[in-house]
């Protein structure tokens, strides 16, 4: 079993669209969005919703009224003035640092588990698809997309898939770091832009920090063939492959406006190019 993640730098480079196309023409495998914070995938592929699961990722602080003698000393030491004038906690400023618990002399502080969201397994035309959905000002979004990638591979083990699919938030954070470890092949989508080069290099020495195998793609390379060529030779200069290149395409745009992974919205030549460059990362791990 193999797993190919797909990220980039910053978002709106193309990341999602080349998944769907990945989920398309690769067969027998597990589909996971490890985007939590602010997850796509979902209207492309359209999941059917098998099961839903409770993500409880944090702590917060709870204040027993019954134990507690208003000395004032948890307000005090609070950093986040999380706690108010009537020694309740606002639980979004509450970081669940836990020092005021351990100040209370009453022991009236406890920390309670918080729902933070949820994740779910679903069943797409494509496959089966593990994601997720993060409530609103909730953190601990590694950790989630540690649990998805957790179920992804108790799934694919059970049907006995040959891939893993991630599609990988943008940036360089905890989730990306918890959507590349152990991954066998990561391909970074970027743009010819100065600021694609700049996103797409913090993302090679990430993934060199990890020991993991880096493909990039040049999105939309055509806008500026000068940049790209660029960025081509810097990049394969300091040892990072540049697998293939993607034009500018107003039938990309409308494949993603109908909601349709693209390798099944449209037959071009375009398409045959994409399918032929997704065999070719195949090449790079089989």
């Amino acid at each position: 079993m193999k797993q190919i993640l797909v990220i980039s730098g910053k978002g709106g480079t193309g990341k999602t669209f080349f998944t769907g196309c990945l989920a398309v023409a690769i067969l027998n495998k597990v589909i996971v969005d490890c985007d939590v914070d602010a997850a796509n995938l979902h209207l492309l592929l359209h999941p059917s919703i098998e099961q839903s699961f409770e993500f409880f990722g944090g702590k917060k602080a709870f204040i027993d009224k019954e134990k507690c003698t208003l000395c004032g000393a948890c307000k005090e030491v609070c950093q986040f003035e999380a706690i108010n004038d009537d020694f309740q906690v606002d639980r979004f400023s509450c970081e669940g640092c836990t020092v005021c618990s351990y100040i209370c002399p009453a022991s009236a502080i406890v920390f309670n588990d918080v729902l933070s969201g949820y994740y779910f397994i679903s069943q797409t035309e494509y496959g089966k698809m593990v994601h997720a959905r993060l409530g609103i000002a909730q953190e601990n979004s590694g950790k989630l997309v540690a649990k998805l990638r957790e179920v992804a591979k108790g799934i694919a083990e059970t049907t006995k898939a040959d891939f893993i699919i991630l599609d990988g938030p943008p940036g360089i954070g905890c989730p990306v770091m918890a959507s590349m470890t152990g991954v066998d092949l990561a391909i970074a989508i970027t743009e010819p832009t100065v600021s694609g080069l700049h996103d797409v290099k913090r993302v090679i020495d990430l993934a060199r920090h990890f020991k993991v195998d880096l493909k990039v793609i040049i999105n939309k390379y055509d806008l500026n063939p000068e940049m790209s060529q660029h960025m081509a030779t810097q990049l394969e200069k300091e040892g990072t492959e540049v697998i293939g290149v993607i034009p500018f395409s107003e039938e990309i745009l409308e494949s993603v406006k109908a909601g349709i992974p693209y390798l099944k919205f449209s037959q071009s030549s375009l398409a045959k190019k994409i399918e032929q460059l997704i065999y070719k990362i195949l090449e790079k791990i089989t």
